[in-house]
């Protein structure tokens, strides 16, 4: 033995809490919900969250996924997706005579109604977020006379407002906390009286999600993350995972776009997935890497979430009448085997 250079142990850490959040799973079980409800096909306008698999798998259920709402036909079902939408799609709807289900994150409808209210107040508004992404476009279809996108600091020198003492700063939801701040502090720098929104726009899940990565970053050779090209909250988590000390860090949707290359010389890899992310996703992740030597799974856990949120309203009281209906067909079924038994 003497001479000889014993091989690291190899080990998995999971970040905890991690994949669906509340927003995310009561936005797809709308759409399932739907479909039990009212019979494929049902149409939902972009994608219900940004991920490959979900999106897939609500697909072969009868979901029809669409990028305009004038795609769907006169009389159907659509349902908005959890990134929220403009005033102006919702006319649509009704100019087609759609019913419509409206799955927006009750996070995200938060920061449409701040951006309602400082609109009503004629502050300028200063949306920090990525241009084109859906979330930001629904949020600017609030004011778009008011809202004016900064697409992080470096952004921040181009802004104009009518009147520095009277300007608000409103953020995407699923932005990186720490270039979301550093935009403020540099906004803070060009309008000192700047004001900020009643309560963090970054949603809950997003920031708990960020600390578990910092929280394992610093001790992973490799980090992955699971989740979409197009999900912004698992982008970030790639860009946290480099800050915070990883060597490395890639974004997956499966197990099986792993590269073998990327464990050259790693002994620790992280594992974590986007709020957009099902576990079954995750499980796969660490089933291809316990085959390659990494058995050993120890969870990193930053938070606890306990947090829900009830169904859209359309399909809570369309349920409460199906139940309704249900049950008065059961009393009369039982009335019925009562007087024919007497």
């Amino acid at each position: 033995m003497d001479g000889m250079t014993a091989t690291p142990a190899r080990k998995v850490l999971l970040a905890a809490p991690r994949g669906y959040c509340a927003g995310v799973d009561r936005a797809v079980i709308a759409v399932e919900k739907a479909l039990e409800q009212y019979g494929a096909p049902v149409y939902v306008r972009h994608e219900i969250v940004h991920n490959k698999y979900v999106v897939k798998t609500l697909e072969k259920k009868g979901a029809i996924f669409v990028d305009e709402t004038e795609e769907v036909p006169e009389g159907n079902i659509v349902i908005f997706s959890a990134h929220g939408v403009a005033p102006v799609v919702h006319e649509e709807a009704a100019r087609g005579k759609l019913a419509t289900i409206d799955a927006t994150c009750p996070l995200v409808t938060k920061v449409h109604k701040e951006a309602i209210r400082f609109a009503k107040e004629d502050y300028d508004i200063l949306l920090i977020g990525h241009e084109g992404h859906e979330e930001v476009i629904g949020t600017s279809g609030e004011a778009p006379d008011h809202i004016t996108l900064v697409d992080g600091p470096d952004d921040v020198a181009n802004v104009e407002v009518r009147d520095p003492d009277k300007v608000v700063w409103l953020s995407q939801t699923t932005l990186s906390v720490d270039e979301t701040m550093e935009t403020v502090d540099a906004l803070k720098g060009r309008f000192p009286n700047l004001l900020s929104p009643p309560s963090d726009d970054i949603c809950y899940a997003t920031q708990n999600r960020q600390i578990a990565v910092k929280q394992m970053g610093a001790e992973a050779d490799l980090v992955i993350v699971v989740g979409s090209k197009n999900s912004s909250n698992s982008v970030r988590l790639v860009e946290v995972a480099l800050g915070a000390g990883a060597r490395d860090a890639h974004l997956v949707d499966y197990a099986e776009e792993i590269d073998e290359a990327w464990l050259e010389g790693v002994s620790t890899v992280g594992v974590t997935s986007g709020a957009s992310v099902p576990e079954i996703l995750v499980q796969g992740v660490l089933d291809w890497l316990a085959q390659r030597g990494f058995e050993d799974v120890e969870v990193v856990k930053a938070a606890e979430e306990s947090i829900t949120f009830s169904l859209p309203k359309e399909l809570r009281r369309d349920l409460r009448a199906e139940a309704a209906t249900l049950k008065g067909s059961a009393d009369k079924a039982t009335a019925g085997n009562g007087s024919a038994e007497g």
